[in-house]
């Protein structure tokens, strides 16, 4: 399937579709820019409580207990800033912050630009280099406060002196390590963040994917082991995703191209939608399933076009069954954003769903229940998982709405039991 869709589905926020000419117009330019760090003090307390960690083919919090990432995208930094007119599109206060957090949600994704963080090619200094960079920290460390993990992500890019206004075929090596060597730096210390190498990466191979290339534009990629050799050169050793090809919709190459990390903190990425090429039952067992048996799999996006929940719906109920993680795009209700035109989780900044946030809202809201209704905080053998009291719950089997969630151990905020499958060796039955 043709990935075009991008282009016409998405308004002009999400726009990518670059002239030949500016495809080609690769400039090297070198700027040197020390590397931007968050001062001593900086994060608020209850950053050092929120932590992530791979673990063998699973996620663990800062207990040892295994997590998945639930929650949603909050696009706008990657736009906002190189438009020339703000950083965030919308509020990016602490209320704004509760109302996500008031989904369930465990994580927020952050697509970043290029150019914005770097402070370079033109854009106007107002939503550049220090501004951009210091207002990330402090919306990072509003996430960490209501409890979630923050997803830094690699969203807009280009080549030399162009302009990142939309998305390329895979990060440039012009400034792409550069990027992450002064994200990396600045979050260095902060065990609630995951780094998101690049997104959507297309129209380019699997051994240009890892090692790079000379893109169909005429200018030189950098790979995924590149930007991973560029994030652990700081020290920094946070998770890292990496991101499928197929504008993120396929990981069937990923096992076979695997970046090498010194300290085994990789996942997968992977992007789901109803018009994508991986929209299938069939699809997420064959493509997807084998990968999560390896390692952890994080659906950085998750959505659907037609403002229903059907399509989500019957993912999410069988992600929950194969321990993956997801995320629904996007929190966002800026101008243009609708249901089917972005598509957009929200109508208003409170929270106020769309057809396919409340499918994601009460998928959430379920889970959270039956963390708090089980109360799960140790293992007990295969097949049940102990609750507070002493006594035994059997794997938790639900049906209804969010569909039916086989071999599913209950689960609490940021814990609880997985499925036996996504056990590592070695792991005990449960890190609730």
């Amino acid at each position: 399937m043709s990935y075009g869709w991008r282009g016409a589905l998405r308004d002009r926020q999400r726009q990518w579709l670059r002239t030949s000419a500016a495809l080609t117009a690769v400039v090297t330019i070198a700027i040197a820019l020390p590397l931007w760090t968050r001062a001593s003090g900086a994060s608020i307390a209850s950053a050092r409580q929120v932590a992530v960690r791979v673990d063998r083919n699973t996620l663990v919090n800062g207990g040892g207990r295994q997590i998945r990432l639930l929650g949603v995208d909050r696009s706008g930094t990657e736009y906002a800033c190189v438009q020339g007119w703000g950083i965030f599109d919308g509020p990016s206060d602490a209320a704004s912050v509760a109302a996500i957090a008031s989904w369930h949600a465990d994580a927020v994704r952050i697509p970043l630009n290029e150019d914005c963080w770097l402070d370079i090619n033109g854009v106007d200094g107002t939503y550049a280099g220090a501004a951009y960079r210091t207002a990330t920290v402090s919306y990072v460390d509003l996430l960490h406060a209501s409890g979630m993990v923050a997803i830094l992500d690699l969203h807009w890019s280009a080549p030399g002196s162009t302009l990142a206004t939309g998305q390329q075929y895979m990060a440039d090596a012009t400034h792409s390590p550069r990027f992450w060597s002064s994200v990396a730096s600045t979050f260095k210390s902060d065990p609630g963040v995951v780094f998101d190498l690049y997104n959507e990466p297309h129209t380019v191979s699997w051994t240009c994917w890892l090692r790079g290339c000379t893109t169909p534009g005429g200018w030189h990629a950098a790979g995924m082991q590149t930007l991973v050799n560029a994030v652990r050169a700081t020290g920094a050793t946070q998770p890292i995703l990496a991101e499928g090809l197929g504008w993120g919709g396929t990981l069937t190459g990923w096992l076979t191209h695997e970046p090498v990390d010194p300290d085994h903190q990789i996942a997968a990425s992977v992007h789901i939608y109803n018009f994508s090429g991986c929209s299938s039952l069939s699809c997420w067992q064959s493509t997807i399933a084998p990968v999560a048996a390896r390692v952890p799999v994080v659906t950085g996006e998750l959505g659907e076009n037609d403002c229903g929940q059907s399509f989500i719906d019957s993912y999410m109920s069988w992600a929950d069954s194969a321990g993956v993680s997801y995320l629904g795009w996007t929190w966002d209700a800026g101008g243009g954003w609708t249901c089917d035109k972005g598509p957009t989780l929200i109508t208003g900044y409170t929270g106020t769903p769309t057809g396919m946030g409340a499918g994601l809202k009460a998928h959430l809201a379920a889970i959270a229940s039956s963390r708090t209704t089980l109360q799960v905080t140790s293992a007990g053998p295969s097949g049940v998982c102990a609750t507070t009291s002493g006594t035994r719950q059997h794997r938790a089997r639900r049906t209804g709405r969010h569909g039916l969630l086989h071999n599913v151990r209950p689960r609490r905020r940021l814990g609880g039991c997985l499925p036996a499958s996504r056990r590592g060796p070695g792991l005990p039955g449960s890190h609730a």
